[in-house]
């Protein structure tokens, strides 16, 4: 008859002591990141609505001419990047 196969243990770990120099990892994100990136989404999206209704009107605005658009998607980009970020 043939022999079966022997089943191999896990090695043994022995629990961490109290002198132990590891420290447990922190996962996630700073306190700061979820409202910096709220923030940045609703700056661009302000910047992009004032600027079409009151584009004309707002002498900072009117200089930039259509690059406000750029500023605006600049500022919802800077939100997406931090979203990766945000855990």
């Amino acid at each position: 008859m043939p022999k079966s196969r022997v089943r191999k243990k896990a090695v043994y770990t022995a629990p961490p002591t109290a002198d132990d120099p590891r420290k447990p990892v922190k996962f996630g994100s700073p306190r700061w990141l979820a409202p910096l990136m709220v923030t940045l989404f609703v700056i661009g999206l302000l910047w992009i609505v004032v600027y079409y209704i009151a584009g004309a009107t707002v002498p900072g605005m009117k200089t930039l001419g259509w690059w406000n658009i750029v500023v605006g998607f600049g500022f919802i980009g800077g939100g997406f990047m931090l979203s990766t970020k945000w855990r």
